[in-house]
């Protein structure tokens, strides 16, 4: 398991990419993906493409993600979701929080 981020080349969108597992492991490099997020920035995504599984830690981080950043962006992606993970993400209701792909 492993996190990445890069940011778009005009700096307005922040990607983390999270391979393997999306659980409690991550939360630290999770946070401080976006703990120190540059001043222009205007979208998060979460690219799950090459995630195979995530728990309620991983729910829980991403809510924290949105209550830290607030109104600082104006829209928190999560894309390239597996079916599955669609599923819990549609279940816990996170597509009225975020917007999913």
């Amino acid at each position: 398991m492993s996190l990445s981020t890069s940011a778009s080349s005009d700096g307005k969108t922040l990607t983390i990419q999270i391979r393997g597992k999306f659980d409690f492991n991550l939360v630290q490099s999770f946070r401080q993906a976006y703990a120190e997020l540059r001043s222009g920035t205007e979208k998060v995504v979460i690219d799950l493409r090459e995630t195979d599984y995530m728990d309620s830690s991983a729910l829980g981080m991403l809510l924290n993600m949105k209550k830290t950043l607030g109104e600082s962006v104006s829209s928190i992606h999560i894309t390239n979701c597996r079916p599955q993970l669609k599923k819990i993400l549609q279940i816990s209701r996170f597509d009225k929080k975020f917007e999913i792909d």
